[in-house]
């Protein structure tokens, strides 16, 4: 491991895999337990219309990625509050024209030389220093945020018409919430790419939910989880020559089938007990 650090390139991939760690820990805490997986997927997979806007303009890929990404989670999030019954249909086209705009874009861009799988699987090896910082920023705003609003969060978590009740804006965190899950997958993309952001985002926090008591403690899991993926991932594929970004996918799939099995053998054994996080009580 010391003699993979000596490179540049190394250094940049495994911080850009810690910074990642943190907006997935935390921010898939909330979509694991908001069961906001598919509404995540689509502002992940429409993103794309963003890079292809970017590289159309010459605008830095990440300023045209995070513009484009928190439009679609504020028009997701507006589709959804007033039409719930229709809201998997309208993600599902949002996140179809989103790819097509993006793919459209970038055919139309001029000596665009760019490639495309990088965006798509993830080019954690390739990130550069000023990429790292603008990780470094968003990861700050995301725990600020969440730190600032953490009870809110909560209560819309577990209670929806609790917190309305209670005078918790609903509406305004929910909104917040789908813009700071775009701000994660503006980075979670250079990590893993557009198709493995899911499964970066729900794996860890699904596996840190049977070993959690509050929603902290899921989340500082999850966080925990997410640097063994990136780290693990990261050092087996240079060491057998392999896609990073798919790597890192394939052990934390690796971990998350183990845990079922555990989790399997324990409730046969009537030792597992199930989570007061995962049934939404006792916080």
């Amino acid at each position: 491991m010391l003699d993979v650090l000596q490179f540049e390139f190394m250094r940049n991939a495994f911080l850009a895999g810690l910074l990642a760690s943190v907006a997935c820990g935390v921010i898939g805490t909330f979509v694991v337990v908001n069961r906001l997986s598919f509404l995540s997927g689509g502002i992940a997979h429409a993103s794309y219309g963003g890079i292809g806007l970017a590289f159309f303009f010459g605008l830095p890929y990440i300023v045209g990625t995070l513009g484009f990404s928190l439009l679609t989670a504020v028009v997701m999030a507006a589709v959804t509050l007033k039409s719930r019954h229709r809201s998997d249909t309208i993600i599902g086209v949002l996140w179809a024209v989103g790819m097509a705009l993006g793919v459209i874009l970038l055919d139309l861009t001029p000596g665009y030389n760019v490639d495309l799988m990088s965006f798509l699987f993830g080019s954690i090896l390739a990130v550069p220093t000023l990429d790292l910082w603008f990780m470094l920023i968003l990861s700050g705003v995301i725990l600020l945020t969440t730190g600032f609003y953490y009870n809110s969060f909560l209560a819309l978590s577990y209670d929806e018409n609790f917190a309305q009740i209670r005078g918790v804006p609903v509406g305004f965190l929910y909104f917040l919430l789908l813009a700071m899950i775009a701000l994660s997958v503006v980075m979670i993309i250079r990590v893993v790419g557009l198709i493995l952001v899911l499964a970066l985002l729900t794996i860890a926090p699904y596996i840190a939910e049977n070993h959690s008591a509050s929603l902290r403690t899921m989340m500082f899991l999850s966080f925990l989880l997410n640097c063994f993926f990136t780290t693990v991932g990261l050092w087996l594929s240079y060491t057998f020559n392999l896609t990073s970004g798919a790597m890192i996918i394939m052990v934390a799939g690796t971990c998350f089938f183990i845990s079922l099995l555990l989790e399997g053998l324990l409730k046969k054994m009537n030792i597992f007990q199930n989570n007061p996080v995962r049934h939404k009580c006792n916080l």
